[in-house]
């Protein structure tokens, strides 16, 4: 069974699915996905994301605001923490810095990103970090915020590995996406041939960045199974190996148990 740890369920194309969730989930339940992890980035379509997945109890949902929003409501870390006590929120995020589509003077994006750190540590629930072109001021605020009380996982990761060796030492977990399978995407492949066995995830971050063979098109919980194959063949060792360790980091980091995702 594999985990699907980020994906944004309420932006799937349903088309192919007859505009039926339910039918789209048995789908992922046919392939062998035993729990998906649905993340916010806004709170203006927080409640309906929510609604959609209320009835699944494999599906766990985020809250939080995406760096890259600039217009809706900006929450304080009460907010959150009110938000962030309903059951079914498992993590704070999808949070951190984005130098790549914001320019200026970022100092909002940096209140932000500590107003939900401060959320996290209330909570005492993980983070789920965005991190682009910002490595160092991600690293530098996770450090003066203390986040590794509570860790994470740097999402959808793009770095060297350097940087995950220093995510790993303050308890954070290094998620792969379909970028992964990219040919050009040897750094991240390195990461993914030496990171150790129990400090890393698998997401498909769907529907955006599919895999190869369907890079370019829209994304689906289903295709994890080609990140997790792409990791079983860096890694040499078998697809059964992966789905189990990821699984079981998704269950450690989230303080859920193997019944929870199924």
């Amino acid at each position: 069974m594999l985990i699907d740890s980020h994906c944004h369920l309420d932006k799937i194309d349903l088309k192919p699915y007859q505009d039926n969730f339910a039918t789209f989930m048995h789908e992922v339940s046919a392939q062998q996905i035993s729990h998906l992890l649905c993340i916010a980035i806004d709170l203006e379509a927080y409640p309906a994301m929510l609604e959609k997945v209320a009835n699944y109890p494999n599906i766990s949902v985020s809250v939080g605001v995406h760096p890259n929003v600039h217009d809706g409501h900006e929450p304080s870390a009460e907010e959150l923490i009110c938000l962030g006590h309903a059951k079914k929120v498992i993590a704070i995020g999808e949070t951190g810095l984005d130098y790549f589509r914001s320019e200026g003077d970022l100092t909002w994006q940096h209140e932000r990103f500590r107003q939900h750190i401060r959320a996290a540590k209330a909570l005492k629930k993980p983070l789920i970090i965005h991190t682009r072109e910002a490595k160092e001021a991600t690293l530098r605020i996770l450090k003066e915020e203390h986040a590794d009380e509570v860790g994470g996982v740097i999402h959808c990761f793009t770095e060297d590995w350097d940087f995950a060796q220093q995510v790993i030492d303050i308890n954070f977990y290094v998620s792969f996406s379909g970028i992964v399978t990219f040919a050009n995407a040897k750094n991240i492949q390195e990461v993914a041939t030496k990171i150790p066995a129990d400090r890393y995830l698998i997401e498909t971050d769907s529907p955006y960045l599919a895999p190869v063979p369907f890079r370019g098109k829209p994304n689906y919980p289903m295709y994890v199974r080609y990140v997790a194959e792409c990791i079983a063949n860096l890694r040499g060792v078998s697809f059964a190996n992966i789905a189990q360790e990821s699984s079981q980091n998704f269950n450690r980091l989230f303080s859920l148990s193997s019944e929870t995702s199924l």
